[in-house]
């Protein structure tokens, strides 16, 4: 379980992230990594595709970072990663907000030889979200080093200003082009940390916090499951529309429906009340 110290949020407000080991156990992390091939070739259990599917095996190059978006609503072992109670504690008590849901999750396979994914703040993603306001938490299935694409973050930049999203996501030929612009605009030069952690870990990152990862030069894959999280209170925005997450507002109303938003955890003690169901199959 996951219980963040004083120590764990001091970091977080200093740095803009925090690591936390021992996330996920082996047998876990077994599982997750048996689930990568399946889905990317569309084997989805739940009969469901997901919100973003961004690599396909047979259509897109073998050089692009493979990257699906809300798999939990496709496959129950990254449901029950992603929608963990202690990371929504985690998040809501690293913001200080009354409670936490997912906004979305990433499945994120970087192969040897895959392209970068470009340095972005996740909040600039965000404006069709009220309170606009994320917690990540980033959970690695390798052991990770430098040179094999992992995610690297920029100490401090949680406090610089939002910035719109970047150029080119996906495999840039620059990936630090929009962070050196934003570093530049706020007078700084930027330091940047690769995160060396070993399988099972977390980093939770604020969704101010710029960060990216460059190509895997390495002989290893590189795979991730990442949880985005949102306060408990989050509604969407009256006229700013979500180009993908918009077509889950219902009519007449800004409220999030749990059946596409759950809710992770809740200082009153509650937590969306089917998502136990879900997750037992």
């Amino acid at each position: 379980m996951i219980d963040i110290t004083e120590g764990d949020i001091a970091c977080f407000h200093e740095q803009g992230f925090v690591v936390i080991e021992n996330v996920l156990d082996a047998q876990t992390l077994e599982l997750a990594r048996s689930r990568f091939a399946p889905l990317f070739r569309g084997e989805f259990e739940t009969g469901l595709i997901p919100d973003e599917w961004n690599w396909r095996e047979g259509r897109d190059s073998p050089l692009l970072t493979r990257q699906i978006c809300n798999g939990w609503k496709s496959d129950l072992t990254v449901a029950a990663i992603v929608l963990r109670a202690d990371i929504g504690r985690a998040a809501a008590r690293l913001r200080g907000w009354p409670g936490a849901r997912i906004n979305q999750d990433n499945v994120i396979w970087k192969p040897p030889g895959a392209a970068a994914l470009g340095f972005h703040q996740d909040e600039s993603y965000e404006d069709w979200v009220v309170p606009s306001e994320m917690v990540t938490c980033w959970i690695t299935l390798d052991d990770t080093r430098a040179n094999q694409g992992t995610i690297e973050y920029v100490v401090g930049s949680h406090r610089w200003r939002k910035a719109p999203p970047i150029a080119q996501f996906h495999a840039p030929a620059d990936p630090l082009a929009d962070l050196r612009r934003a570093a530049e605009a706020e007078g700084v030069g930027p330091e940047i940390m690769p995160i060396e952690v070993s399988a099972g870990s977390a980093v939770f990152h604020h969704g101010r916090t710029w960060h990216g990862s460059r190509s895997n030069s390495g002989a290893a894959p590189r795979r991730s499951i990442v949880a985005h999280c949102m306060s408990s209170e989050a509604m969407f925005h009256p006229d700013i529309v979500g180009p993908v997450y918009g077509r889950y507002r219902r009519h007449g109303t800004l409220e999030m429906d749990e059946s596409f938003f759950p809710i992770l955890w809740r200082e009153d003690g509650y937590r969306t009340t089917w998502l136990e169901r879900y997750l037992a199959g």
